[in-house]
């Protein structure tokens, strides 16, 4: 049976949060699709909006290596993070950028904003191309932000990703914009 996009809708009658978190809210919502009525409870994540940008000097990406706790080992990734409440996401992008690894962009260049998983996730990712790149000779981070800014040659970290180090799904994104923004071949 092939279904009309209309058909595809499902009507949200109730949504309550389950769990606050300092990063995200899990929400219960029951939903009815009013074509088949079908209806159930399903599960949400309520997280900000997220920020990864892609800085390339000499052609080397800036990245960032650093401990993820869920995953119990050192990754390699683009510099990025959290948007504040409200924040504009290029100027989260830029201040995630400078505080990371010290570079200032003269200029964001959005490359795209996606959902990371639209089946929980209820927020986007901003990826950006930084621009006018400038070194201010200091990073500054969170308290609990322990991390090493890194210059990796473009070609490695294409090479590398999928490897446990270079495994965050964004790396992969980011790299397929870039690609794409650059208009190379991988």
């Amino acid at each position: 049976m092939i279904f009309k996009d209309s058909e595809l809708i499902w009507e949200k009658t109730e949504s309550h949060e389950i769990l606050k978190t300092p990063i995200f809210d899990v929400c219960s919502q029951h939903e009815k699709n009013l074509t088949l009525g079908v209806e159930g409870d399903y599960i949400a994540i309520a997280a900000p909006v997220w920020v990864s940008v892609i800085a390339v000097i000499d052609g080397k990406f800036a990245m960032v290596r650093q401990y993820r706790h869920a995953y119990g080992k050192i990754t390699v990734e683009f510099p990025g993070g959290l948007a504040d409440d409200s924040e504009d996401p290029a100027y989260a992008a830029a201040r995630e950028l400078e505080e990371e690894t010290g570079l200032k962009a003269g200029k964001m260049k959005l490359l795209a904003a996606l959902n990371p998983n639209p089946a929980i996730f209820n927020n986007k990712v901003y990826f950006y191309l930084a621009e006018e790149i400038k070194d201010s000779g200091k990073n500054n981070t969170d308290d609990d932000e322990i991390l090493n800014c890194i210059y990796v040659p473009v070609e490695e970290v294409i090479s590398s990703f999928g490897s446990s180090e270079y495994c965050h799904a964004f790396v992969g994104t980011a790299i397929a914009l870039y690609l794409r923004e650059t208009k190379r071949n991988p």
